[in-house]
């Protein structure tokens, strides 16, 4: 008697015998089984190929040189400007000079969150005071009050002190927040070595030689 596969009914290999029903269908779910774990492990592998970075050595790793004073190129100006002031018969005092993230952000509070008018449209980390690249100014009068009038003319020489300063501050090479159009900041003076805000918070940095 020929043996016959059951399925298309060919004739089998001498020495081959039919399979059950119940062996074809243990054959069928393990292939089935080992489809599902091939495909399982291929989509774990292909993960970890997507996602994988490579270790960044120990010597890559620079942490930021923290902020804590001016600028010594813009200290050496303030006080050329100081200097430069005072022979044009101008005393001026130097209000506020480096600022610190949490202190800029207490500025900001005011007339927001906290008592006061509103003094600054910028947060910590946005201000060139935070990187220690600007200063604020104030007049001193022959009286010793600090005033921030700027039709004061202490000299008496005809022309606005305040107009005075600013006038010897860019020739010095500060730029004058008296002459931002959105929101203009006359006491501000400041050096940025043509660095952005987004520069320097990404930690680039002018030198300090």
């Amino acid at each position: 008697m020929i043996e016959r596969n059951p399925i298309s009914r060919q004739p089998l290999p001498i020495g081959q015998t039919p399979l059950d029903p119940v062996a074809r269908n243990k054959r069928k779910r393990n292939r089935f089984l080992l489809l599902i774990i091939l495909a399982v492990t291929a989509a774990i592998l292909w993960k970890a190929i997507l996602t994988f970075e490579p270790p960044v050595p120990d010597t890559e790793i620079i942490p930021a040189i923290p902020i804590t004073e001016l600028h010594p190129v813009v200290f050496a100006k303030q006080n050329e400007l100081i200097s430069e002031a005072g022979k044009a018969g101008i005393t001026i005092l130097i209000t506020d000079g480096f600022r610190s993230n949490e202190e800029q952000d207490a500025i900001y509070a005011k007339g927001r969150t906290s008592e006061g008018k509103i003094v600054t449209q910028v947060q910590g980390g946005q201000s060139y005071h935070n990187y220690g690249l600007a200063i604020d100014f104030a007049l001193r009068t022959k009286k010793g009050e600090v005033v921030w009038d700027m039709k004061y003319d202490g000299n008496k020489n005809g022309q606005a002190d305040w107009m005075e300063v600013v006038a010897i501050a860019k020739r010095l090479g500060f730029t004058w927040g008296g002459d931002w159009k959105n929101f203009p900041d006359y006491p501000h003076l400041q050096i940025d070595f043509g660095y952005s805000i987004r520069q320097l918070r990404n930690g680039l940095l002018p030198p300090v030689e």
